[in-house]
């Protein structure tokens, strides 16, 4: 079939675009089932747009109130006393202010207030009248909820998606116009509300919560959300409504003008538009508002401490505030609320929302028509079928530069349309398909079957068994040789302290003291079916599973990573007594393994490739081989694998948010195999340190301190001494300064 198919290319003039039209519909069904790697280029294109040529700044009747570190400096620490919020609502209120939003959820009691104060000065046995004296003062929170209903505020509430949590009402109705389009926006169940005191008083409320795209960074907002099928409002939008003094929002809807929806299907009921006031938004069909950022400008904010000790004249207060809509957040250092936006890596969240508000009243946007998807797939099918059709006669050279002719129009009417018009058209898939068509036709030849052979055997001779290799060469079709994702388990093995051993070498000893460590750790893996990435000075990196398909995988980087411990035990001893290779005493090694997917296959420079991985599976193991320094262990593991191997004796050691990484993971200490996992001593070590941890995350001090103290006879013999010091120094810093019912269990670790 492979040889029909070539002569079939090669004579005929018909086959010489079947590859490249194969290649188009490729790109045509990625574009039509979407692909957020593809589609992020596309946002990040967007992205250097703004930052060419960001929203100029224009005066509107919006400020922001900062609780900034001078603030903090002068004031106290955050949170202060809600006397003083309430000081600060009123000045504001009574400067004239439209509407007052807090992007700052008082979720919590004030700890301040006299009553909580004599609570708890009445357990250390305080005097009776003086408790009495400070339970008749006013309630703080009550203070403030009185100076809420005074004043035009909007109150920030949190939505979150941590189980079914309180039900919000929302402060103003949310009116259709067509069907409700609860099922686009963004759903959430759970929420975090103010003090039913201070929300009861509020004339507004408004989530606050702004999720990033999948690279973390804020492009679009929502103006709405959906708790269950509750529409609700942002805190921009109910600010904005409070200051119009407006009845309600009118959400207008595809339906309710005929329209088909765009994105979830024909027939979808999504979002057109938001009405509050006198201002109708255009958004997203998820309801969201495309955030058409501007470079900072002091004008817009004003520091609290100028209002709070009245550095600012009643004057000066009214000629800032009269008529605006004031925001106030939290700007000091280790209050702020951060995201990264197009033009900023660590923007304040109320600057945000102060944009959004912006925005709508100056009515400037940043729009992706409802007919953008369909000019970009129209291009894509008819620029890459012309190409495809021409590229044979046209050759390569020319047709690269009909390609780039092509290419380049396309990028130039995509900028050419947000600077006049602030649309946002995606290139993206149009240029991907024509690039693929051109590589397709240009390359359809190329291979051959004895060319494919000897770069089998060269790409992989040195990195593979012998064995290995001859499978491949019979028979290439078990090799992927480009890049493929594949689930696979990742080595990192490193020498400790190789700084300090090289420093007593010289140059040749060093080189000849690596090669006696590395020569059989290399025959360990590669007779456990490893693949041997490369050498980083000492460090090793191998990798199963790829190029082949081995379904043992997790057992032999196991079996792997502890025969290659054991071996360099018994190398110490064997060493240490001969002379001919300098050998240091008691050189130890760190072993990260972890399993997962990972991108695999030749990486490198048109000049030079490598069969490698790449992936945050490798990025981890990575981490883990570091962290064995940490916790003085010699192998561990992620939670992926220690799923795969319940049969080998390893044990939790600690949950860890590795530098680089936003999630955290559980980390394992492989201590042994089946054998020693069944062995009574593991097993008596298995059920106290399990003990240990669980009552460490638990936040059980003392039990926790107890069961280590119990445990230190038997740990010396499983390498877990240093990792129990680790956590009792915890403890101790815990029970000085407690870390809090929402703490959970997660050590950052700041070094690689």
């Amino acid at each position: 079939m492979a040889n029909w198919a070539g002569r079939y290319f090669k004579n005929s003039k018909s086959g010489l675009v079947l590859p490249e039209l194969a290649a188009l519909a490729a790109v045509a069904l990625l574009q039509l089932v979407g692909v957020p790697q593809l589609e992020r280029l596309g946002l990040l294109l967007f992205d250097s747009y703004q930052r060419a040529a960001p929203r100029p700044y224009e005066e509107a009747p919006v400020r922001i109130v900062d609780i900034d570190d001078e603030s903090i400096r002068r004031l106290g620490q955050w949170p202060w006393p809600r006397t003083d919020i309430a000081d600060l609502t009123k000045r504001i209120a009574d400067a004239g202010a439209a509407s007052i939003a807090y992007d700052i959820v008082f979720s919590e009691p004030d700890r301040t207030s006299p009553g909580r104060i004599a609570t708890h000065l009445q357990r250390t046995g305080s005097d009776a009248a003086a408790l009495a004296a400070l339970r008749a003062l006013p309630d703080n929170d009550a203070t403030l909820a009185a100076a809420i209903a005074n004043a035009p505020v909007t109150l920030g509430y949190f939505l979150g998606q941590d189980g079914d949590g309180p039900k919000v009402e929302p402060k103003a109705g949310l009116a259709m116009a067509g069907s409700s389009p609860a099922s686009a926006v963004q759903r959430f169940s759970s929420a975090i509300e103010p003090l039913p005191a201070l929300r009861d008083a509020g004339a507004g409320a408004g989530f606050v919560s702004l999720i990033g795209d999948r690279d973390g960074i804020v492009r679009k907002i929502p103006l709405i959300a959906a708790q269950q099928e509750q529409l609700l409002p942002a805190l921009s939008l109910d600010a904005l409504r409070t200051a119009q003094e407006a009845g309600s929002v009118i959400v207008k809807s595809t339906d309710a003008s005929g329209e088909l929806g765009s994105e979830l299907g024909a027939g979808a009921t999504e979002v057109v538009s938001i009405k509050v006031g006198q201002f109708t938004v255009p958004t997203t069909p998820a309801g969201e508002l495309w955030m058409y950022f501007t470079q900072p400008h002091p004008a817009r904010t004003i520091p609290a401490w100028k209002i709070l000790t009245g550095a600012l004249s009643p004057t000066e207060l009214r000629t800032a505030f009269d008529g605006r809509i004031v925001l106030i957040g939290t700007g000091a250092a280790g209050l702020r609320d951060l995201v990264a936006t197009p033009l900023q890596d660590r923007e304040l969240g109320v600057m945000v929302h102060t944009q959004a508000i912006e925005q709508m009243i100056l009515g400037r946007y940043l729009v992706r028509p409802d007919w953008a998807i369909g000019l970009e797939r129209s291009l894509l099918l008819v620029l890459g079928l012309v190409l495809a059709l021409l590229l044979p006669r046209l050759g390569a050279m020319r047709g690269a530069v009909l390609g780039v002719v092509a290419i380049g129009g396309m990028m130039i009417g995509s900028w050419g349309a947000f600077l006049r018009y602030h649309y946002l058209l995606d290139p993206t898939y149009p240029v991907i398909a024509l690039l693929l068509v051109y590589i397709v036709g240009t390359g359809v030849t190329f291979y051959r079957e004895e060319r494919q052979r000897a770069y089998i055997h060269r790409a992989f001779d040195r990195y593979l068994s012998p064995t290995l290799v001859k499978r491949i060469v019979d028979d290439p079709g078990q090799l992927e040789l480009g890049g493929e994702v594949r689930e696979m388990t990742v080595l990192f093995c490193d020498i400790r302290r190789f700084s300090s051993i090289s420093e007593t070498m010289g140059p040749q000893e060093i080189i000849r003291f690596l090669i006696a460590f590395l020569t059989p750790m290399c025959d360990i893996l590669l007779a456990r079916q490893a693949t041997i990435d490369k050498f980083i000075g000492d460090a090793i990196l191998a990798f199963w599973n790829a190029p082949l398909d081995d379904p043992d995988q997790h057992t032999n980087a196991a079996r792997g990573a502890l025969e290659m411990v054991a071996k360099l035990e018994a190398m110490n001893q064997v060493m240490a007594m001969q002379t001919a290779t300098p050998w240091p005493p008691a050189v130890q090694i760190g072993i990260g393994l972890n399993a997962g997917p990972c991108c695999v296959g030749n990486m490198g420079s048109a000049q030079r490739l490598s069969y490698s991985l790449i992936g945050d599976t490798v990025n981890l193991a990575s981490r883990l081989e570091g962290l064995t320094k940490y916790y003085h262990v010699p192998i561990i593991i992620g939670a992926a694998l220690r799923r795969d191997i319940t049969a080998f004796a390893t044990v939790p050691i600690d949950r860890v948010r590795v530098v680089g990484r936003g999630a955290a993971e559980e980390i394992y200490a492989l201590l042994g195999d089946e054998e020693v996992a069944i062995s009574p001593a593991f097993r008596r070590i298995e059920r106290l340190h399990a003990e240990i941890m669980a009552a460490y995350w638990a936040q059980q001090w003392a039990e926790a301190l107890a069961l280590i103290d119990a445990a230190a006879p038997l740990v010396s013999g499983f390498s877990l001494a240093h990792q129990h010091q680790i956590i009792a120094g915890r403890i101790t810093d815990f029970q000085q300064n407690p870390p809090g019912d929402d703490w959970d269990g997660v050590f950052n670790a700041n070094e690689k």
